[in-house]
């Protein structure tokens, strides 16, 4: 049996860790052999040494096997999912699973819940009365092959890769999150365990996404990409832009109606573009190379998905959204055109009006938010709202204000329009 402090020493030196070690390290680190503060060390150690190819596939590997993995080959079914690293605004699974779903591949979804400034899926979808996010997997089985729905948005069990939510816990309060390995360990051991036939990324990457840098963001993209394919899951990425929100909303139930629009054939460009880019990716990962999601959009097809997935979770898609109690307008202190809308203190903002979470388990409101009114290149007049803000806690609106007015520049010269989608990766 491998002696834990040698496995750390060796990290630690700059050794490569051995399968066996490795899947002995992430087995008795699950069922409490080995102590939350040696794998603190070793987590220390891998974030200074990293990580080879090899080991960090192992390492995938060992935590995807620390539970069990959903299948869903049996259902006669091609399947794809995606994943976003996150971002402000972000609401594009919301539209984009329906949309694939009424492009005839069906998209079974494990999504989250937001930490910080970030948004989480579950968080958006459970604005919407009723609807629920636990769902057995026998209930999802039956909702990805009911013909009228095809979508599941759904949590993810907590016999999912258990390492991972073990370890992810302890990475929290270490100082070791930023490490590229076990990001995409942590993100690639769930996706994989999820049983979806192919996966498209959404790696983000800007002021308001985890990766700042774009030299991080590729390397993350092109180690999960890896990870896919040594797992034999067809994988792509897309680098994508994240200094400004998508959209003109940054809030659960804000969000939600941002996206009706956009299954309605209105809403944002950059919402709308994104969402189809990513669809396209993920029919071409399935094979589906002979619709184009933007008839589904237009023909109504995508929104039928949206109700009928809303409806088989338990909510109702005709039901009024929630809506805060207090609202707050933030004007232009000058004229000129808004150069700059930074994504940071934006989803700062949503998230000191209630919107986000600085805790696992607290509570967020649905209705709280920040509803954008000009986006960056808007010529502006001083005393022209900027946006509106959204919340039940009308105390937060100092604190709020101070973050958004940091970060909103008006000038002379309008910004370069830069593309959304920076960058394909593929193995």
């Amino acid at each position: 049996m491998p002696e834990i402090t040698s496995i750390i020493r060796s990290k630690r030196d700059g050794f490569e860790l051995t399968g066996s070690e490795i899947d002995w390290v992430i087995e008795a680190f699950t069922h409490g052999i080995v102590a939350d503060e040696q794998m603190s060390a070793l987590a220390m150690a891998i974030y200074f040494r990293g990580m080879s190819r090899t080991e960090t596939a192992r390492w995938t590997t060992a935590m995807i096997d620390s539970g069990r993995r959903l299948d869903f080959t049996g259902l006669g079914l091609r399947t794809v999912d995606k994943h976003s690293t996150g971002g402000v605004g972000d609401k594009i699974t919301l539209p984009l699973a329906p949309l694939v779903a009424a492009c005839g591949v069906a998209v079974p979804q494990l999504s989250g819940r937001g930490l910080g400034h970030t948004g989480g899926t579950l968080d958006k979808l459970e604005s919407i009365p009723g609807w629920r996010a636990e769902l057995s997997t026998a209930e999802m089985a039956e909702i990805l092959t009911d013909p009228a729905v095809g979508a599941v948005v759904c949590a993810a069990g907590t016999d999912l890769a258990p390492a991972d939510r073990k370890l992810y816990a302890l990475r929290d309060v270490t100082g070791t999150v930023e490490s590229i390995p076990l990001i995409a360990s942590s993100i690639m051991s769930k996706k994989i365990a999820e049983g979806t036939g192919a996966l498209v990324l959404d790696v983000k990457v800007g002021s308001g996404a985890f990766m700042k840098e774009i030299g991080e963001a590729r390397e993350l993209a092109r180690t999960m990409v890896e990870l896919g394919s040594d797992a034999g899951l067809s994988t792509t990425a897309l680098l994508t832009r994240m200094d400004t929100p998508l959209g003109r909303t940054a809030g659960n139930a804000l969000e939600v109606g941002e996206a009706v629009e956009v299954l309605a054939g209105g809403g944002p460009d950059d919402v709308v573009e994104l969402t189809l880019a990513l669809a396209r990716e993920m029919l071409a990962a399935a094979g589906v190379h002979d619709v184009d999601p933007a008839d589904r959009l237009r023909d109504g097809a995508a929104m039928d998905r949206w109700r009928s997935m809303i409806v088989a979770q338990g909510g109702d898609p005709d039901a009024p959204l929630p809506t805060a109690h207090h609202t707050e307008t933030v004007r232009a202190e000058s004229d000129g055109v808004l150069v700059g809308l930074d994504a940071m203190a934006v989803g700062l903002t949503a998230w000191r009006l209630g919107a986000g979470r600085a805790q696992q388990g607290s509570a967020v409101q649905a209705g709280a938010g920040v509803e954008l009114h000009v986006t960056p290149g808007d010529s502006v007049r001083a005393g022209q709202p900027i946006a509106t803000l959204h919340t039940d806690t009308p105390q937060m609106f100092p604190a709020a204000l101070a973050d958004l007015r940091g970060g909103v520049r008006i000038g002379v010269e309008p910004p370069e329009r830069r593309p959304l989608v920076i960058e394909r990766i593929t193995e």
